[in-house]
């Protein structure tokens, strides 16, 4: 294991540190969902007038997104707090932009734009960090080269990559090859300045979240249901979107930590707030409740499109759960989450499959270092709960906020504190963080 994964005994100076207290009780509201944010961004490039972002994520990302937008054109300013508002130029309008598109670690963010920048007549070079370099976006490239973008320079299609986009970009029909929401997204983009219908056919749905604020931005778009379960989009391009004053819901990825906190921490009785209620984002809920967490949906109401709502959230006993591939791979980062309930449940937890993310060599580490049986073997994580972990180290995080948010919410209800050495990441990925716990009655450093 590398040294910045490795638990370490000693607490510097400044290391945020959670210690066990009282009961968590009252509301948080959680930053705005990054999904919905990065697509509310690029909709609002592509729609002449003002189109205004209640809740926009504060994700560096998301802001890397806002910035490329405006070097494509837009007017993207936050005339409020939490308030943005995006004054686009249309389809088929973009400037050719005068410096590159970075955006650091965000798959979603790069995905999206590509997409953008393909169906536009236009030149632009992406590039961003070495985790995101590493990742080869040929699968997302080969659709838009079908449609008459041009890739002028890359390696083996990884950033630093530069793209042409096309005049007139051909309405094909792409069969995915995957259950992708970014790839889907990418081409569907695209097809927004194509002179004709596009046709995407998945073979297996995955989320729609950009299909659903297609239609709240006005776009032309029929969704088939296919025998076996698949759909067919059908997307007429060269709309004329029409502006929408949007409310981004809370990211249910960021909830997950609040969420957890309570369930872990005796006598507590709280509030998420506004949380995206999309089935495709349910898998934690789903799979917590199943290991007996007591959680209740309410206030269900409409946010872009999507639905939202508030979930209470009450703690109790939760009992050993095994956790399949296909359902852990559904849940991706957020098994960072489930892990640090699991570490409180009674009996055993496996995570079947999930070896090879980059969490969970650095999470196994941190769950033995606070005095918990935990290990992978044959790509599963094995974890067996102690109902209150021994706690009491300092934990590094590998640059992961979820596990620098997993592993301050672990100290809750540890016997000992529990501290995180680079704890910066925790404000970078949800600000508030600390304050919404101090004002549930955590006790932090």
């Amino acid at each position: 294991m590398s040294d910045d994964a490795s638990p370490r005994n000693a607490t510097p100076s400044g290391a945020p540190k959670t210690r066990r207290r009282g009961p968590l009780r009252g509301a948080t509201r959680p930053p705005g969902d990054r999904g919905f944010s990065h697509r509310a961004l690029a909709l609002g490039l592509l729609t002449v007038g003002d189109t205004v972002i209640d809740g926009l994520s504060v994700d560096a990302g998301v802001r890397q997104t806002a910035h490329a937008c405006r070097l494509l054109g837009a007017r993207v300013v936050e005339t409020a707090p939490g308030r943005w508002t995006v004054s686009g130029t249309g389809v088929g309008t973009l400037l050719k932009p005068r410096e590159k598109l970075e955006f650091g670690t965000s798959r979603t963010g790069s995905r999206l734009m590509i997409g953008v920048i393909a169906g536009h007549p236009v030149t632009a070079s992406f590039d961003g960090a070495p985790a995101l370099r590493a990742r080869s976006m040929r699968r997302l490239l080969e659709p838009l080269v079908l449609m008459g973008a041009e890739v002028l320079s890359s390696d083996d299609g990884r950033l630093p990559l530069t793209l042409k986009g096309a005049e007139d970009p051909a309405p094909i029909e792409y069969q995915m090859p995957i259950a992708s929401p970014q790839l889907k997204s990418a081409v569907l983009l695209a097809g927004l300045n194509s002179p004709g219908r596009l046709d995407v056919i998945e073979k297996e749905a995955c989320s729609d979240q950009m299909e659903r604020m297609l239609h709240v931005f006005g776009a032309d778009l029929d969704i088939a249901v296919l025998e076996g379960g698949g759909r067919k989009l059908s997307l007429k391009g060269r709309p004329r979107l029409r502006p929408c004053h949007l409310a981004a819901p809370a990211d249910p990825a960021l909830a997950a930590f609040p969420i957890v906190a309570a369930l872990i921490t005796p006598g507590s009785d709280i509030v998420v707030e506004d949380v995206l209620a999309s089935p495709w984002r349910a898998g934690l809920i789903e799979t917590l409740r199943a290991m007996g967490a007591s959680i209740e949906m309410t206030q269900t109401r409409a946010a872009g499109g999507e639905q939202a709502a508030d979930l209470g959230v009450r703690h109790g006993a939760l009992r050993g759960l095994d956790v399949s591939a296909a359902r852990a791979a559904a849940m991706g980062g957020d098994c960072v989450a489930l892990a640090i309930a699991a570490a409180f449940a009674d009996g055993e937890t496996v995570l079947r499959g999930v070896g090879g993310a980059g969490w969970a060599a650095p999470l196994a580490a941190g769950l033995r270092a606070c005095g918990l049986e935990c290990a992978l073997s044959d790509g599963d994580l094995h974890l067996r709960g102690r109902g209150r972990p021994a706690g009491g180290a300092e934990l590094a995080t590998a640059g992961d906020w979820r596990l620098a948010l997993g592993f301050m919410v672990l100290g809750l209800s540890s016997e000992r504190p529990v501290a995180i050495a680079d704890g910066d990441i925790v404000e970078a990925a949800y600000p508030g963080f600390r304050l919404g716990l101090a004002a549930l009655g955590a006790e932090l450093e």
